[in-house]
C-alpha cells in the first residue's frame, strides 16, 4: 500500500510504503509499520518509464546522490553529507547522465536519513523504537525500494548500480527480480559476505555494543554510544582506502584530543587522522542504523538464499540481462575474487556482460574518488541499453 510522495526542501521525497494497518513484514517475518521510504529523483522520467536508473547507497550513504543539499534530512544531516556522494558520476553530462536518465536513489531502510529506522517512534509505545527495532536483510531493503518503483509506475529499470554494499543491493533486486531491470552494475561488490568482512564486521558491531552508553540500544533519551560508533568507524575505515594513500592523507598536524584517549598521546599523522575520520562520522550518523545497515551486509548470501549456494543457479534467472562487473586491484574490502565469482556465474549462464579490474592505488573507495576510471565504461554500457530500450 502506498501514499503520495511528499516533498521536503531538500528535493528529499517521502513515501509511506507501507502502513500501521498493513505492515511491512520482514523476511524473519517481524512487522513495521508504518514505513517511509525517503528518496531523492533526478532527470525525468520518460513516457514510457523505460529511462530510469536506481542507485543504491553504501553501507554509510544516503539518496543524496549528487549536487548541494544544505537543508538536509533528520538531526544527522551534518555537513558531510552536503555534497552528492557521486557528484563526480551522476548529473548533466556526466557518466550517469541526467538529461538523459531517470536517476533515483532511496535511502535504506533502517537508516538515519528519511526513512524509517530505530530512531523514529515506534506507533505502539510512543518513544524511539531503538533496540525493538528489527533487523532488515539486504533483502527486505531492496524490497521496499521495489515498492517505491511500483508507486512511481516503473515496471523495469534500465540499470541498477551500485558500489561496495549498494552492489549487494543492486544484486539482490537482478536476481529476485530479474523482469524488473535491463542492466546490472555491481561495483567493487559481491555475492556474500565473505569471512574477513564477517570478522572486520563483528569488531564494529561489539565496540557499539559494547560501549557504556548504549544500553541495548534505548540511548536516545540519553547519551549517545559516540566511543563505540567511533571505533567501528575506524576499524572500517582502514579497508576502504589503501595503506599507501591512507598515509598519504593523513596531515602533518597531529591534534591530541582532550575528551578522550588522555592515557596516550598520539605519536603519529596516522593515529591523527583515523580518529579525525572516527570523529567525522559521529557527527552524522546513528549508531542503531549503523548497527542495522552493517547487520544487514553480514547475512547478505545471495546464493544460499535464492539456490542453496550455487552461484551459477542464482544467476540464472538474469539470463535476459546485461552486467558490467568492477574490480578494483588494491580493494581490501571487496577482494577481486569476490567479482570474479560473479562473472563467473554469468559466464556458466551464457549471460552478456563486462568484467573490468580499475588500477588505482587508492583502493576500495576508489569507485568515489576516481570517476575517470570508471565513467567510460558506465557511458558505454548505458549507451547501449539506451539505444535497445528507449528508443
Amino acid at each position: 500500500m502506498t501514499s503520495k510522495p511528499v516533498i521536503h526542501p531538500s528535493h528529499t521525497q517521502f513515501l509511506e510504503v507501507a502502513t500501521r494497518e498493513e505492515p511491512f513484514v520482514l523476511q524473519n517475518g517481524s512487522r513495521v509499520g508504518p514505513v517511509t521510504i525517503a528518496y531523492k529523483t533526478y532527470g525525468t522520467l520518460n513516457a514510457s518509464k523505460t529511462n530510469a536508473i536506481l542507485i543504491f547507497h553504501a553501507l554509510s550513504g544516503s539518496q543524496h546522490v549528487t549536487g548541494f543539499d544544505p537543508y538536509g534530512v533528520g538531526r544527522f544531516w551534518g555537513e558531510e553529507c552536503q555534497i552528492g556522494w557521486w557528484s563526480d558520476f551522476v548529473g548533466p553530462g556526466k557518466a550517469i547522465d541526467t538529461d538523459k536518465f531517470f536517476v533515483l536513489c532511496c535511502n535504506y531502510f533502517g537508516g538515519c536519513y528519511g526513512s524509517t529506522g530505530p530512531a523514529d517512534i515506534n506507533p505502539e509505545t510512543g518513544k524511539p523504537y531503538g533496540r525493538e527495532f528489527p533487523y532488515p536483510t539486504v533483502s527486505d531493503i531492496v524490497d521496499t525500494q521495489v515498492r517505491v518503483l511500483d508507486a512511481l509506475g516503473i515496471e523495469t529499470l534500465l540499470a541498477a548500480i551500485g558500489g561496495s554494499m549498494g552492489g549487494f543491493a543492486a544484486s539482490d533486486l537482478a536476481v529476485r527480480y530479474p523482469t524488473r531491470v535491463r542492466g546490472v552494475i555491481p561495483i567493487a561488490s559481491g555475492l556474500r559476505a565473505t569471512v574477513l568482512a564477517k570478522a572486520l564486521n563483528f569488531e564494529q558491531i561489539y565496540a557499539i555494543a559494547e560501549d557504556r552508553h548504549f544500553n541495548g540500544g534505548d540511548y536516545y533519551e540519553g547519551k549517545a554510544p559516540w566511543r563505540g560508533l567511533l571505533l567501528a568507524r575506524m576499524i572500517s575505515h582502514k579497508t576502504f582506502i589503501s595503506l599507501d594513500y591512507l598515509e598519504r592523507r593523513a596531515r602533518e598536524v597531529i591534534i591530541q584530543p582532550t575528551d578522550i584517549l588522555s592515557g596516550h598521546l598520539l605519536e603519529h599523522k596516522v593515529e591523527s587522522y583515523m580518529l579525525h575520520q572516527g570523529r567525522k562520522f559521529i557527527e552524522r550518523f546513528d549508531a542503531n542504523s549503523y548497527l542495522r545497515i552493517i547487520t544487514a551486509w553480514q547475512s547478505f548470501d545471495l546464493p544460499k538464499t535464492v539456490a542453496d549456494g550455487d552461484v551459477t543457479r542464482a544467476l540464472s534467472a538474469c539470463k535476459d540481462q546485461r552486467w558490467l562487473v568492477f574490480s578494483i586491484d588494491s580493494d581490501v574490502c571487496f577482494y577481486p575474487r569476490e567479482q570474479k565469482e560473479i562473472s563467473d556465474g554469468l559466464k556458466a549462464n551464457g549471460i552478456e556482460h563486462w568484467y573490468l579490474t580499475v588500477h588505482s592505488d587508492k583502493g576500495h573507495d576508489s569507485f568515489l574518488l576516481e570517476p575517470e576510471l570508471f565513467s567510460p565504461h558506465i557511458v558505454f554500457m548505458l549507451a547501449a541499453l539506451e539505444r535497445e530500450y528507449c528508443a
